[in-house]
């Protein structure tokens, strides 16, 4: 031999820096050596003596040696060393899911995961993992952490976060009292339909007004909601709580024909909340999944207050439209003065030329007039029953009037002007202040589309806020922050006139 290798070779990969020795034999004069990375020459150099080099191997790859010596007699030899496998680089590890929701159970096989190396490929023989150190059969946070190492010894790790739902008694509770208040007015819903097809058998046998035979399938529902809403309503009046509550929705009786009280409307609002409800169950039925206490919840909210937004935008519009009215009406009765009509037969010309509440409304005072009520009175219960400002301010004029004598004609002609000045000055704000509105409500609902895309970009992305504590702190934070920007932003827009 004309020299050796103090490390031929190594057995196995390793992570760690190599250093080789080549010392020439007496023999040789010179020589050159060559470093090959992967079978590529990356490095060589000439010695030009009998001496001993060091050579340093430190990043990733496979290396050998080549040494051309150069001998006393002129000839020429070459040695190769054998493979230097140097590998730094930790092997690709992957769980399947970074986020598991899951019930108590001691199913151990919820996740898995998968390695790979550079030099060795597969390493999921060797993956280990702290599965049989979590009590996953108890309700809580868990973290699982799958670990690898390749032969050259570098490590890789990847987690997943694993949340163990309790077994929520509560759930279950409300949707099978849902379920079972579905089925009694499913079986109720049956026997009102036995009585209507009975009643139609009986029809022809009663002798009744004149009137058409067949009663449509919107009819039946109607009969059929009017019966849930009175056995709603009988129970409700026996709370102290309902009736304060009814009463305050006792203003939305004016725009619907089905609801008569508050009661009904509140009875409206709950049946409307447990339909809600239902079909979520049912939903989450098709789905094989179990509707949770806060879903459930949400949901009753939701169909609870969905009354409120119809009958509220109802209301707008007819208190709108009772506005426009009543101003027609006192320019009729500003005009009937003018040509020299009393204010009985203005009332009667209001109330044969203005339709609508207003219009229904003149006609009930000219019949309390016919009655031999005083024309005060008169206006003073219209005022009540409408409950319009404007309203209440033709009432006192005319009781001042009719108390202290004065032109009419003036009094009205300036009632005239100041409820179209009035109502100029509205449209006017409301033009003014139409940006500012557009851009509060564009505020207002931007955090709910954001949280609408998020979550279906990533569905538990807003998890956290339900299932750790300080999660719901900051979200009860975060919805009482939310309250008061409504709130003081509305105080800010709202323009008495």
């Amino acid at each position: 031999m004309n020299g050796n290798f103090d490390i031929n070779s190594v057995d196995k990969p390793t992570n760690q820096d190599i250093t080789i020795v080549f010392t020439p034999s007496l023999n040789v004069t010179s020589y050159t050596y060559q470093i090959l990375k992967n079978n590529i020459p990356i490095y060589t150099k000439n010695i030009q003596a009998n001496i001993s080099e060091t050579i340093y191997l430190t990043d990733t790859g496979i290396y050998q040696i080549s040494v051309k010596t150069n001998l006393l007699n002129g000839l020429t030899d070459t040695i190769n060393s054998g493979q230097y496998i140097i590998d730094k680089e930790k092997p690709t590890i992957t769980v399947n899911q970074d986020k598991i929701i899951t019930k108590p159970s001691n199913n151990k096989d919820i996740v898995s995961c998968e390695a790979t190396d550079n030099y060795s490929k597969n390493l999921n023989s060797k993956i280990t993992t702290n599965i049989d150190t979590l009590t996953l059969n108890k309700p809580g946070n868990y973290t699982y952490t799958c670990t690898v190492q390749d032969e050259a010894g570098n490590t890789s790790s990847a987690s997943s976060l694993i949340y163990v739902e309790s077994h929520n008694t509560s759930i279950y509770i409300i949707q099978y009292t849902c379920l079972i208040i579905a089925f009694l007015l499913i079986i109720r819903i049956t026997k009102l339909f036995k009585v209507l097809k009975l009643d139609q058998r009986l029809e022809p046998y009663i002798i009744k007004p004149l009137k058409s035979d067949t009663i449509s399938t919107s009819e039946k529902l109607k009969t059929l909601y009017q019966k849930f809403l009175e056995m709603f309503t009988k129970y409700l009046k026996k709370s102290v709580f309902a009736s304060k509550y009814a009463k305050k929705l006792e203003k939305y009786t004016s725009v619907s024909s089905t609801y008569k009280t508050g009661y009904d409307i509140l009875s409206g609002k709950i049946i409307i909340a447990c339909l809600f409800t239902l079909m979520a169950i049912i939903i989450k039925a098709f789905q094989f999944k179990i509707l949770g206490s806060a879903e459930t919840l949400g949901v009753f909210i939701l169909g609870f207050f969905v009354l409120d937004i119809y009958l509220f935008a109802k209301y707008k519009v007819f208190r709108w439209n009772l506005e426009s009215d009543f101003i027609a009406a006192i320019t009729i009765m500003n005009n009937s003065f003018k040509s020299g009509r009393s204010i009985t037969q203005a009332i009667e010309i209001v109330s044969s030329e203005v339709g609508g509440t207003i219009g229904n409304e003149f006609k009930r005072m000219n019949l309390e007039l016919l009655y031999g009520l005083d024309i005060s009175q008169v206006f003073k219960r219209f005022s009540e029953r409408v409950k319009l400002e404007e309203a209440a301010y033709l009432t006192a004029s005319l009781t001042i009037l009719n108390k202290t004598g004065g032109d009419i004609i003036k009094v009205f002609s300036s009632i005239e002007r100041s409820l179209f000045d009035k109502r100029k000055l509205r449209l006017e704000l409301k033009s003014l202040t139409s940006g500012s509105r557009i851009i509060v409500y564009v505020l207002l609902g931007i955090p709910f589309f954001f949280i609408l895309v998020i979550s279906l970009i990533n569905p538990g992305y807003f998890l956290p806020f339900i299932t750790t504590d300080i999660g719901r702190l900051l979200l009860i934070f975060m919805i009482i922050y939310y309250i008061i920007f409504v709130v003081v932003v509305r105080k800010i827009m709202k323009v008495v006139i």
